[in-house]
């Protein structure tokens, strides 16, 4: 009997693709879910998130993933009351991430490990053996800088070979890695950087992007000076290749010069491998520790299953080494896929530019963000009539909720017969909690299911589940890929980030809508969740409408509550396409008229009247995150008053100059108020 992906449930829509009998079958997850005896998906993930079978359904990933145990289990999971999560797995177990990822493929071929591509040197391909090599030399590198395990090694690297290999031979030593994609400041480096007090720091000395040259030679040295535990300081020069090392850093070259047989610890199941860092939209950034077997278990479960990813596959994320994307996609190496990098920009020299890096690299699995996505569809370009797509057979999504036009968009200019999988989760467990698999049918506008593993419920105020309205997205049983914890926490922090909400029940702060038929819709962040008069709604549902409109290229809403129990106000911002380019203004020519207007009736008829705007204002640029969110919570503190200092972390926002105007507003707010 075929395995089914969904449940049957009447009056269904018709879904924008739906995998053949055939597809589904002969993917890695249909075939392990008939080994297993599984008949529908459903099956498979309650009995991988049941708490009696849960531990027995990683112990299978490890074995079907043939995971090297340097020393075995001495079982799955067990309680321990020590632990926020409540669960220690696989006590006694030892093994190393690294030696996953660099096991040569079997039956791929003569497939490189990396394909690397740059605007700011020629293309690169390294085989496993030349992955390998490399990675020993840093490891040799590291060992004469006396880096030991447990210790931290800082990379301001961008998403190069030399970052793969930097981070891999962190992994095989027990070191732990930790990195800043090179766009980002000083100030933003070391508010991340310098909590870790590393041994070893690893900087280039620019790249370009697009047309640009940036040169980073001050940001690295003032970064190296606001580090006094570095002991070494390591150059590449990339961007001017002929270029000396600084005085006080030494030469890639040379500290790379040794090579030998690459060894890996044998290390415990929770050791630390890498460092992630949150938004910092609220504060400083925490410093979020991963494990290696719990990001192992999770992303070959992620990649094997869920992208149908393996030997032979050309897998390629865009993301720069800041963004958990990047960890996700190295570890494409460890279910033996080629791994593609990019760095650059990704609208360089025409929007269509990462179609052209999906066509020219024969991906057959590719991901960035659904805001560009969004922007290509509403662009109208058609990549399947100017690229050859006819490798690429599932395409990812992340980064913010997918809207139903970019995803009809996907199926009718970019492929009929493709994976749209849209993946939602976060840095703080480096993976997606819900996502695509090959079993399941693809809906506009929602997420087709709650990955395996993974416990997802939605429960309202009260902790209780709902299903078939929106509440709180939660995990009510552990994953391995949580953190370890939090950089210098004695876990006050980490409980009070995901457990305080609901006790027991990991919080992790989106809104969302678990349908009927299991597939999920992401309606917002909780913090930034409309509500008016007592009726929430997401923010992604107010996009959804407004930027339908062929001149509005972003935007924006917050709602200023009312104190004393009465409407408040709803802001919206606008970035429109071919607008006054003399900053922001209210009630401009008659363009901005006209279209507020429409974006008005738009918004009473498809939401509710009680979602019309009170106030519509056109901006230059909205503030984003690094990985591209919008910062709502912020813009909302800014508009009521607050210090931009208090309202954000400014090395977290990828275009800190688009705070302005609202910085502006919030004190013309407040001295409205005053009057």
């Amino acid at each position: 009997m075929p395995i089914r992906g969904h449940p049957s449930v009447t009056d269904l829509p018709a879904p924008l693709w739906e995998p053949s009998p055939e597809r589904a079958a002969a993917s890695r997850l249909g075939r392990w879910c008939a080994e297993q005896g599984f008949t529908t998906y459903q099956d498979a993930w309650e009995w991988s998130v049941a708490p009696l079978t849960a531990g027995a359904f990683w112990r299978a990933i490890a074995d079907r993933f043939e995971v090297r145990w340097r020393r075995p289990p001495d079982g799955d999971l067990e309680p321990d009351p020590t632990r926020v999560t409540g669960w220690r797995w696989f006590r006694g177990g030892r093994l190393n991430y690294a030696e996953a990822a660099l096991r040569p493929p079997l039956g791929g071929g003569a497939s490189p490990a990396i394909v690397a591509r740059s605007q700011t040197r020629p293309p690169q391909e390294l085989s496993w053996a030349e992955l390998t090599d490399l990675v020993a030399r840093v490891r040799s590198g590291l060992l004469a800088a006396g880096v030991r395990p447990g210790e931290v090694v800082a990379g301001y690297l961008p998403n190069i070979p030399e970052a793969v290999a930097a981070m891999l031979a962190c992994a095989s030593l027990g070191a732990i890695w930790a990195c800043c994609a090179p766009e980002m400041g000083v100030t933003g480096a070391l508010d991340r950087l310098s909590q870790l007090r590393p041994a070893v720091l690893l900087s280039i000395d620019g790249y370009r992007y697009g047309a640009r040259s940036v040169d980073r030679t001050a940001e690295a040295g003032g970064i190296l000076a606001g580090l006094p535990t570095v002991r070494r300081a390591v150059w590449l020069s990339y961007l001017a290749p002929e270029t000396p090392a600084p005085e006080g850093w030494t030469a890639w070259a040379g500290f790379t010069s040794a090579g030998g047989p690459l060894e890996f610890a044998s290390l415990g199941f929770d050791h630390p491998l890498y460092i992630l860092f949150s938004s910092g939209t609220t504060g400083r950034p925490k410093a979020i520790v991963h494990s290696h077997g719990g990001i192992l278990l999770e992303h070959l479960k992620t990649l094997g299953f869920h992208f149908d990813l393996g030997a032979g596959d050309r897998f390629f994320w865009f993301s720069t080494t800041g963004w958990m994307m990047w960890n996700l996609c190295v570890s494409g190496l460890a279910v033996g896929a080629t791994v593609v990098l990019f760095d650059g920009d990704p609208v360089h020299p025409g929007i269509d530019a990462l179609w052209d890096l999906v066509a020219s690299t024969g991906a057959t699995c590719a991901g960035t963000g659904s805001s560009y996505l969004a922007a290509c569809a509403k662009a109208g370009i058609r990549p399947a009539a100017l690229h050859a797509l006819g490798a690429l057979r599932t395409l990812g999504a992340t980064g913010s909720p997918l809207p139903a036009l970019a995803a009809r968009w996907v199926y009718r200019d970019v492929k009929a017969d493709l994976l749209l999988a849209s993946f939602s989760g976060g840095t703080d467990v480096c993976t997606g909690f819900v996502g695509g698999s090959p079993l399941h049918p693809v809906w506009a506008g929602e997420i087709s299911c709650r990955c395996l593993g993974a416990r997802v419920e939605v429960v309202d105020e009260g902790g209780q589940r709902v299903v078939g309205r929106e509440g709180e997205l939660v995990l009510t049983a552990p994953l391995p890929s949580m953190p370890v914890g939090f950089w210098d926490d004695d876990g006050s922090r980490y409980r009070a980030a995901y457990f305080e909400r609901f006790p027991g029940i990991w919080a992790h702060g989106d809104r969302a809508t678990l349908t009927e038929r299991g597939t999920v819709v992401i309606t917002g962040r909780s913090d930034g969740t409309l509500n008016r008069g007592g009726v929430r709604m997401g923010t992604a549902e107010f996009y959804a409408v407004v930027e339908r409109m062929p001149e509005v290229t972003d935007s924006l809403v917050v709602h200023l509550e009312d104190p004393d129990g009465g409407p408040g106000e709803l802001w919206l911002f606008l970035v429109e396409g071919g607008s006054a380019e003399g900053g922001p203004g209210e009630g401009g020519p008659g363009g901005h008229e006209d279209l507020t207007r429409r974006v008005c009736d738009a918004i009473r008829r498809e939401l509710s009247p009680r979602y019309v705007p009170d106030r519509v204002v056109s901006v230059p640029a909205l503030p984003r995150t690094l990985s591209g969110k919008k910062l709502e919570v912020p813009v909302k503190r800014l508009l009521m008053g607050g210090d931009v200092s208090h309202a954000v972390a400014l090395s977290a926002v990828a275009n800190p100059e688009s705070l302005d105007p609202f910085v502006s507003l919030g004190r013309e707010r407040a001295r409205r108020a005053e009057g």
